[in-house]
């Protein structure tokens, strides 16, 4: 179940819509963590956070042998002494749907993904939030 991101105030609404590299943290089967960079788009209205990727990425690969239930991770972006980490649940969507809301959100905030036919989305159900926005 995701949690109300509004209620968390302006200042996170705009520290999450401003560009900023962020981190996904996902937990490889051996129990030690895979992080890598990424861009993280945030809906506040859906609670969910929304990472492009291809789908053989490791992260891709990761999250899609959690199945249905999803897999546990991290996103965090930081900005000198402002921070903010939303945690969830992942789950891997490939339908065109989703694919072009994420792709449209990732425009929004960082810009215009190259083409790749390989392409999915994660999709985070927020259910924690960290930091200091």
């Amino acid at each position: 179940m995701s949690i109300d991101l509004h209620a968390r105030g302006a200042g996170f609404a705009e520290f999450w819509r401003e560009r900023h590299l962020c981190t996904l943290t996902t937990i490889r089967p051996d129990g030690t963590p895979h992080v890598v960079p990424v861009g993280v788009t945030l809906d506040l209205d859906a609670g969910l956070a929304r990472v492009i990727t291809s789908g053989d990425s490791e992260k891709a690969r990761l999250v899609a042998a959690a199945g249905a239930a999803g897999a546990v991770v991290a996103a965090c972006q930081v900005d000198g002494r402002r921070w903010s980490t939303v945690e969830g649940r992942a789950v891997l969507r490939s339908d065109p749907g989703s694919v072009a809301e994420g792709e449209r959100r990732y425009a929004q905030r960082y810009r215009t993904p190259r083409t790749n036919p390989r392409r999915v989305v994660l999709e985070i159900a927020v259910t924690r939030v960290l930091g200091n926005c």
